[in-house]
Formats: C-alpha cells, structure tokens, sequence
C-alpha cells in the first residue's frame, strides 16, 4: 500500500489552515480536509493557541430565512453559485472564494459580516441537500434563500418589504444618539 505524498498532505495542512484561520468549527475541517482529528486539535491549537470551540453546529434551516441572516445567506449564495458556474474549482475552494468575497463585500458596504464561515458551509450543505434553495423576488428580480417546501409564486424579499421593526434594534437605537 502506497501512502499519500508530502505534497497531498502539505496541500490538506494548507487547506486545514486557510479554514481554521477564517473561523471553521472542527466539524468542518474533518469534513473537508482529510487529516485526522489529532492532526486537526493540534493544528487549530497552534494557529488559535486554543482548543477549538466544543458543542454541535447549528442545524436549522430557519436561521437562513429570517430577515437579516437572509440577506447575507443570499449575498453569499449568488456569489458562490456564480463561482460554482464559472471555474473549476473544487466545492470546499470554492466555498473559501466565496466566503472571502462575502467578507470583502461587507467590508466595502460598511457592514458587519452576519455569516460565519461554519454557517455558509452548513448553508451550501443545506442548498445541496434540497433544504433550501434560491428564489426569485416577484419585485427586485433578485434570487434568496427560501426554505425548499415554502410557496415562493409571489415571493417578496426582505429588502422589499422589511419586517416592521428592521433595523429597530437596540444597537441601532445607540448608535444614531
């Protein structure tokens, strides 16, 4: 039996690096990466200089369609599906690509990045398992995440027509004093 190379294996440690340093829980290194959990904990130790966070990973389909998270989830989707369309890369390079442009984009909008890098790996799990999926706003045109069960046949986003107390929160109430 021949064993990996240095050069599969320096790629995984990279790889493991990229997602450990962009937030990734331990769930989503073992799942994308194939290097083992002592190899992960040891790793995520030296780059964090803790352990990782313990506890499950959120599981629940209705975080993405509440309003805020819904946006973001949509911003980050476009992006991602557009690079799934358009290059060759793998899922997990393109989920990372798709991630950083998420970031840039809040960062250029003056936003605070609302997903986290676990959240939009769960999320394009979510979309690939026929959890959720994409739907056309009937006003803006623009695509967002829906629940794959939910009547979107007249479907208003979140941007046209924003719940009654957006953006009513009590941060936003401090920061306009």
């Amino acid at each position: 039996m021949r064993g990996r190379s240095v050069v599969d294996d320096a790629r995984e440690v990279r790889r493991a690096a990229e997602l450990i340093n962009l937030g990734a829980r331990l769930q989503v290194l073992e799942s994308e990466t194939c290097l083992s959990r002592e190899r992960l904990l040891r790793l995520y130790k030296e780059l964090r200089g803790k352990s990782p966070p313990k506890g499950m990973l959120p599981f629940s389909t209705d975080w993405f369609v509440t309003w805020m998270p819904n946006i973001h989830a949509s911003l980050y989707m476009a992006v991602h599906r557009n690079l799934e369309k358009l290059s060759a890369l793998e899922p997990v390079e393109a989920m990372v690509k798709a991630y950083r442009l998420y970031l840039e984009q809040c960062a250029t909008n003056g936003l605070d990045p609302v997903l986290s890098l676990t959240r939009a790996w769960r999320l394009v799990r979510f979309t690939d398992a026929g959890m959720l999926r994409l739907a056309p706003c009937t006003r803006c045109h623009g695509s967002f995440v829906v629940r794959d069960h939910d009547l979107t046949r007249h479907f208003v986003c979140g941007l046209c027509r924003p719940p009654a107390r957006a953006g009513r929160t009590r941060a936003a109430a401090l920061a306009a004093n």
